[in-house]
Order: C-alpha cells, then structure tokens, then sequence
C-alpha cells in the first residue's frame, strides 16, 4: 500500500510526467486562516533533481499559496492518477516563489514552455515523499487542456496583467503579503 520514498527515483518522475493535473496545498500560520488547495494544469512542472520541485505560478484570482509560502513555506503537492493504475503522490516540502528579478527566475524560466501570464516559479526542496494506493479515487478520461487561463492573459498583455496583479495579488484573503518584486513583465 503506502511508501514512504528518500527522493523522485525515475519511477516516481515517469508516473509525475504522465499526470494532466496536480493540486498545491498551503494554509497560514493563524489557525483562524484558511487551507487553500489549488489545482493546477498545463505543461507547467518539473523535476528539478530527486528532491527539488518547481513549477509555473501563472497569474490567477488570488495570492494564497505565495502569500502562505512567505510567511512560512510549508507545502504540500499531489498527483492524483485519474488513468491507469491507482496511484496518490504527495511531495511535502519548503517551497519559496521566485519572482521575476531573481537571479534565479530566468534560469528557471527556460525549463518550461513559454506561457503569458507567469508571475514566479514556485520552487520546492522535499523533506517527505509518499504514494499511497488512490483506490477510491475515479477514474477520468483527459481530454485536454482549457484555453481560457492563457487566452485571459494574452488579452490583459504585460500592462494589464501588471495592474491586475498590483489590485488583486497584492494581499492574500487573510491580508498577508502578496508579490514581492514590481512587476517587471
């Protein structure tokens, strides 16, 4: 049933590289704050080495998962087997967003397709690494990636998107820190 792994051995990366979607969960230090789990799409993850993760933070609605990862790194990101064989991945982990400006961004940037509307790479060192059997989870046929995020972004252009973000991801819903750099895109 369940394994617990020391690092992404191929197997894991082969089983992470066929899966569609993943969910990223993060919550705040106040108890009073909420657990934000957000599902995530595209070509937009990767195996940096057997226990560092990253992937695309596109602009989107809110500023949780950054604004929690600031305040205090905790993370946890799932694969779900929704074809084949059952399967349930967990990577625990210290994730920080790096954010355009960074050193480090651009170097990142070239690992991944080109998108509009990245906002930072949210990076991931894992300190636990578990599967479980996912037999309870359905079965779904992928049928494709939804446009509208990508087509959202190519409207907005560079500008909007910068204003956007600077009026909507500038707090999370519990009024923690958004994005840290200007927006420089």
């Amino acid at each position: 049933m369940a394994k617990v792994y020391d690092c992404i051995d191929d197997a894991l990366a082969r089983f992470i590289g066929t899966q569609h979607i993943f969910f990223v969960a993060t919550a705040p230090l106040d108890p009073a704050g909420h657990v934000n789990l957000s599902p995530k799409g595209l070509d937009s993850f990767r195996v940096i080495d057997p226990n560092t993760v990253a992937y695309l933070d596109l602009t989107g609605s809110g500023i949780e998962t950054l604004s929690h990862l600031r305040e205090n790194g905790r993370i946890t990101i799932m694969f779900c087997a929704l074809e084949g064989a059952p399967k349930i991945l967990r990577l625990y982990g210290r994730g920080e967003a790096i954010e355009p400006g960074d050193w480090r961004f651009d170097h990142l940037l070239r690992l991944f397709p080109q998108f509009p509307g990245v906002r930072s790479i949210v990076v991931v060192s894992l300190d636990r690494i578990a599967d479980s059997c996912g037999y309870g989870v359905p079965r779904y046929r992928y049928q494709g990636e939804r446009s509208q995020l990508l087509d959202w972004a190519c409207r907005k252009g560079p500008l909007g998107l910068a204003r956007y973000r600077a009026e909507h991801n500038a707090t999370s819903v519990e009024g923690l820190p958004g994005l840290k750099a200007p927006d420089r895109r």
